[in-house]
């Protein structure tokens, strides 16, 4: 969506990318809108806030929550960018899972916003993941991303009312869930 123009994000918010991520995923909408118009193909689009939990790669450029586990488990420092006051939507993978299997069966030719609707800053998520592992690593502070916004969060209504989904795992277990993950797999992902 790009910085947003009104909040929380909706089905119908104006979508303006700046980065080429968020430009590639807006041109495969179009792409899909294409070939339903075309050639009749039906679809269902779901646009994810940003996705966490078991089995995600640490070893990337993206997944903050994955990335900060792992880092805390092993000792290593992490990285902030900007002041971590970004604000971003963190939706548990189960749940995530159980929308798409949701739209499977309802949302013919429809997008849906998949997220929880409550905004968590980077800061928070270091404190509390801290807190889960048991241990403070040190912060290593980076300027700001290009393409990375301040505030941004999903109204995930039209997924309730339609799809009969809502998000179930709050964010606390969410993230003790992905740390027990990473206890159990982190001496094998060192590189």
């Amino acid at each position: 969506y790009g910085t947003p123009r009104e909040l929380p994000l909706h089905e119908g918010s104006p979508q303006n990318p700046e980065s080429a991520y968020g430009i590639t995923k807006l041109a495969g909408e179009f792409y899909t809108r294409m070939w339903h118009d075309s050639f009749g193909l039906d679809y269902t689009i779901l646009r994810y806030a940003n996705v966490y939990g078991p089995r995600q790669d640490p070893m990337g450029e993206a997944g903050v929550i994955a990335i900060f586990a792992h880092r805390m488990l092993v000792g290593e420092p992490v990285r902030i960018d900007w002041d971590g006051e970004q604000r971003k939507d963190y939706v548990y993978v189960g749940d995530i899972a159980r929308a798409n299997l949701l739209a499977l069966e309802r949302g013919q030719n429809e997008v849906f916003c998949l997220g929880t609707g409550q905004p968590t800053s980077v800061n928070e998520l270091y404190e509390r993941l801290s807190e889960i592992v048991g241990v403070r690593v040190p912060i290593t502070r980076a300027p700001k991303r290009p393409g990375d916004v301040r505030l941004q969060y999903f109204d995930p209504a039209k997924a309730r009312e339609v799809l009969g989904w809502q998000p179930e795992t709050p964010l606390e277990r969410g993230l003790e869930e992905t740390v027990a993950y990473f206890r159990t797999v982190t001496q094998t992902m060192r590189p």
